[in-house]
């Protein structure tokens, strides 16, 4: 074949990355460019639009360059993003009137607050699966609309479009002439009804958004639109989008009911694949869209930790603990425990299955012995925390035990997380060779659509090959004792407010 690969564009919260996948389901190569992070006040988190834009571009023109190849080799281009992310541009000249406000920020809680406390919880929860909270996209936009001059008046002229960085993407591969967004990510914005698989017009009305701004939804895996002759000498197929943590459960080949993943990146992901019908959650977790392929429609439960890997990156930046991030696994493995020492990394509030918005780090059980290793060990046991109470969540909420847990992400592969992981769920953890599984998802997405693979089954010796998988070795008192000191710190971080 001519075309000989996939382009799979990552676009994440600290850097943009583009991959070429060949036929046999592998990364060949790869490229990344990082761009800034914006933090104008506590608790706001904002990107450049403009930045993630030129950093994607120049991570697809690096790996082409160093691949040496031209679009003619490229059958079709996958997008996986960083969701709930909000750009709010001018239709007429494609320039953003506000910085990206990124899924981590804050900002919105007194409007949250405000729509519980009037009562909407139930209505959103039916229509989208979702909470209230300011981590999805509804009240960001507001937040736009009502605090730049002039937007809301042009937004209802039609001249404003809203998107995630899907979308913002599509628009400036298509030099403006395509704006769009999949079932995923416009199932994380709060005003999409998940069971109709339409914008929801009372919704759009509560958060006084006009329907004008917004793209039009589409499949997962289909032909979104050909790229512009200025980004690529001849035009590409965008043929598969999903938001990143739906492309990973895709790229983990988690397509049978019942299955689960969990992302560790700069915040933790878990979903489990439940199947046709929707699942309601009775723990706060959050019913979404898994994927929509050739029609066939699946959700899934997911439960959201805002702080993961971010737990590491503050040991490395604000503690200046650590140089690299790698540097915490030799570090915690100098000690044989955590010194007694618990850290709930509640640095911008709790997630799943919580949702509170106001709980605040803690690190509980210092002595005059505690030391940086103590420290280091807590970090990494409070992001596997965070997801043993997941799981457990979802476990009830599904009626299925987790017998093995498929994970990704850069924390990932750190062995003594992934371990101690293991230990405290006491079920296996599944390793893959290559950890990009998201954006695997998005080439595999795209490569369906064109035909590059027949189906995603006759990829499946790509999930086995090469495993690392992680069983269980703790005892089941220490367990128990374990979880019960977590689950004390907890409530402790959400008191203090």
């Amino acid at each position: 074949m001519s075309k000989r690969f996939i382009l799979a564009l990552d676009q994440g919260t600290t850097s943009s990355r583009a991959l070429l996948v060949n036929h046999s389901g592998e990364i060949v190569a790869s490229s990344h460019r990082d761009f800034k992070q914006i933090f104008p006040k506590v608790g706001w988190v904002e990107h450049d639009p403009e930045d993630i834009w030129r950093s994607q571009l120049e991570s697809i023109k690096n790996v082409m360059q160093m691949s040496k190849i031209t679009s003619e080799d490229i059958a079709a281009i996958g997008i996986t993003n960083q969701r709930e992310t909000v750009v709010v541009w001018n239709r007429k000249t494609g320039q953003p009137i506000y910085n990206a406000i990124v899924w981590q920020d804050r900002r919105t809680a007194a409007i949250c607050d405000q729509l519980k406390s009037e009562g909407y919880g139930e209505e959103i929860k039916q229509k989208t699966g979702l909470v209230i909270d300011p981590y999805f996209s509804a009240s960001k936009i507001k937040w736009i609309l009502d605090h730049v001059d002039g937007s809301r008046i042009s937004a209802k002229n039609g001249d404003l479009c809203f998107g995630t960085i899907d979308s913002w993407l599509i628009w400036k591969l298509t030099d403006g002439k395509r704006h769009l967004t999949d079932v995923t990510n416009a199932s994380r914005t709060m005003i999409f009804d998940i069971h109709k698989l339409q914008w929801d017009a009372s919704l759009l009305a509560l958060f006084d958004i006009p329907k004008a701004m917004l793209p039009e939804v589409k499949e997962c895996a289909e032909i979104y639109a050909e790229t512009a002759i200025s980004q690529f000498s001849s035009p590409v197929k965008i043929a598969g989008v999903a938001g990143d943590q739906q492309a990973a459960l895709v790229g983990q080949l988690c397509l049978s009911k019942g299955m689960a993943k969990n992302t560790y990146g700069t915040g933790c992901f878990l979903l489990m694949n439940t199947g046709k019908t929707p699942v309601v959650s009775n723990h706060e977790l959050i019913t979404t869209i898994a994927y929509q392929i050739q029609g066939q429609l699946h959700y899934a439960l997911e439960g959201s930790i805002f702080i993961g890997g971010a737990a590491v990156q503050w040991l490395r930046d604000g503690l200046e603990l650590i140089n690299n991030a790698s540097e915490i696994e030799n570090l915690a493995a100098s000690t044989t425990d955590n010194g007694g020492v618990y850290f709930v990394p509640a640095l911008t509030g709790l997630g799943a299955p919580y949702w509170n918005p106001h709980a605040k780090g803690m690190v509980l059980g210092i002595s005059r012995g505690t030391t940086q290793a103590h420290l280091a060990r807590a970090t990494l046991e409070g992001i596997a925390f965070q997801v043993y109470d997941v799981v457990k969540a979802m476990e009830e909420d599904s009626g299925q035990f987790c017998k093995e847990l498929r994970v990704d992400g850069g924390a990932s592969a750190n062995d003594l997380l992934m371990q101690f992981q293991s230990d405290i769920f006491n079920c296996k953890v599944k390793r893959p060779k290559q950890l990009e599984t998201t954006a695997l998802g998005a080439a595999y997405l795209a490569g369906l659509t064109v035909n590059f693979w027949s189906d995603l089954h006759t990829l499946e010796h790509v999930s086995k090959t090469g495993a690392s998988i992680f069983k269980p070795n703790m005892d089941e008192k220490e367990i128990s004792y374990r979880i019960e000191r977590w689950q004390k710190a907890v409530d402790l971080a959400q008191q203090w407010t």
